[in-house]
């Protein structure tokens, strides 16, 4: 017997749903990008069934929006699950609904895709295209296995010279890990952290607040969020404000000015690939494969939970067609 909740509708005095959504998801520390793509497709849930209310809702209206979403707008899998994700976190963390149904709703399969791996060439005729920053961490993705996000959202105090590595915190799942920091890599970074002391110092001086924190590290340290340690390694070149705080701040650089900028350097090195900052991450782990380095070690760079995730780059091992000598070469 589940728990009547109040209707967020009813009153005016009531949060609105939404808004009880968001703040859930920040009691719980989700990503900003987590909580406004849960947002998004619980509102589209909500207008697809002509602004019914959830909790007078279920199966049948969950597996009547999946549908239409996967046959009507052609969706993939993966999105198709995650708007089944958010649908999931709304009943159950938010309404506190426990209904048998969301335990047996069927999440699509997803297609078995093998990643888009560029050869050591196309990786180095797609940075000579590109400058300034945005080649700085395409090296960086390349040089580390970093995924964009950990990349953008790196700071100073996570970076070790001496000891050549670089610490990511909460990476996918919340987790922490290390990795690689290429020695070619660090006179370039040196140079460019110059530049970025530079601007630290800049909003020291204007009295600019300090950069986000995690969590409540904030309210436990108020003065980190102004040192140097925890000042982004590549920040945004102006200020913004922050969607929750409503603070006017320096953010780190937005990941859309680094996919373009590889999209467009693919087109002027001639690779016909669709070359994107994850196929960076991809072409690390399939070079260090075929240097021989061994599955365990790749799956700790990378912050693979379970390595049949990292098996999937084993492909590369085998020459084309997998090891297959074609009749017409004999």
């Amino acid at each position: 017997m589940t728990t009547p909740q109040p209707n967020y509708y009813d009153t005016p005095t009531q949060p609105r749903l939404l808004d009880v959504v968001r703040a859930r998801m920040r009691t719980q520390h989700l990503s900003l990008n987590t909580e406004t793509t849960y947002v998004q497709w619980i509102r589209r849930f909500i207008l697809f069934h002509h602004k019914k209310h959830p909790r007078d809702m279920g199966s049948p209206e969950v597996e009547a929006f999946l549908t239409h979403l996967a046959v009507d707008r052609k969706v993939s899998s993966s999105t198709q699950n995650q708007a089944l994700s958010a649908l999931l976190f709304l009943y159950r963390e938010v309404l506190a609904v426990q209904l048998p149904w969301l335990e047996n709703l069927t999440r699509a399969k997803p297609r078995e895709r093998l990643p888009v791996v560029l050869s050591k060439p196309e990786v180095n005729r797609l940075i000579e295209q590109l400058s300034g920053v945005n080649a700085l961490m395409a090296r960086m993705l390349y040089g580390t296995g970093m995924r964009i996000l950990e990349c953008h959202r790196l700071r100073i105090k996570d970076v070790d010279f001496d000891r050549h590595e670089i610490t990511i915190r909460s990476g996918k799942g919340g987790k922490d890990r290390v990795t690689v920091l290429p020695s070619s890599l660090i006179p370039e970074l040196k140079s460019h952290l110059l530049t970025t002391r530079k601007l630290h110092d800049e909003d020291r001086g204007k009295k600019v607040p300090g950069v986000e924190m995690p969590d409540a590290l904030e309210k436990k340290y108020p003065s980190a969020s102004t040192s140097w340690g925890w000042f982004w390694v590549f920040p945004a070149p102006d200020l913004s404000v922050d969607p929750r705080s409503g603070i006017r701040r320096r953010h780190h650089v937005h990941v859309v000015s680094l996919q373009r900028a590889i999209r467009q350097a693919a087109r002027q090195a001639g690779i016909a690939k669709p070359a994107t900052p994850h196929t960076l991450r991809h072409s690390f782990a399939t070079h260090l494969l075929q240097s021989g380095y061994d599955i365990r070690t790749v799956q700790e760079l990378l912050g693979h939970k379970d390595v049949a995730t990292t098996m999937i780059y084993t492909h590369v091992l085998n020459r084309g067609g997998r090891g297959v000598v074609s009749p017409l070469d004999n």
